[in-house]
């Protein structure tokens, strides 16, 4: 499994209070389960990933922004349906003192693995998440009205 490792590492980047502090952040991997079909042996893992922020004196969105970011191009499909965004994405705090929170955040994640068998070998490929196609529209473009600039 690849994406808990690559999340610690953007984490640690990103959050403020983890570049200070690294070793605050704990990582477990909770009910994890295969899902694979009788006639080939590529695989999904399928797993909650359990992060747990201790002593954490930073405001909760400088975690959970960056958090979101990452899941963005990392775990899309917790974000594109309503079903998904309310139970794929969950947390609980324990206010310690007025300036230290230990937060646990739960996340469904998954990652496909093609297997292929070539001279003998099998060899093993994390695929990335599929890319999503851009919803913003196209960019470098301007608009005119009657011959006049409306929008760049």
């Amino acid at each position: 499994m690849k994406k808990p490792t690559e999340l610690r590492a953007w984490l640690a980047e990103k959050v403020p209070h983890l570049a200070k502090h690294p070793d605050r952040l704990q990582v477990f991997i909770e009910k994890g389960r295969l899902a694979s079909r009788l006639g080939s042996l590529s695989f999904e893992y399928r797993y909650e990933l359990q992060l747990l922020f201790t002593d954490f004196t930073d405001h909760a969105d400088t975690l959970m922004i960056p958090l979101l970011a990452w899941l963005q191009v990392n775990q899309p499909e917790l974000l594109q349906s309503a079903e998904r965004q309310d139970s794929a994405i969950r947390f609980e705090a324990e206010i310690l003192d007025n300036e230290k929170t230990d937060i646990l955040v739960t996340l469904e994640l998954s990652e496909r693995v093609v297997v292929t068998l070539a001279g003998g070998i099998y060899t093993a490929t994390h695929c990335d998440e599929p890319a999503l196609p851009d919803l913003t529209g196209p960019t470098g473009w301007s608009m005119e009205a009657n011959g006049v600039e409306v929008v760049q």
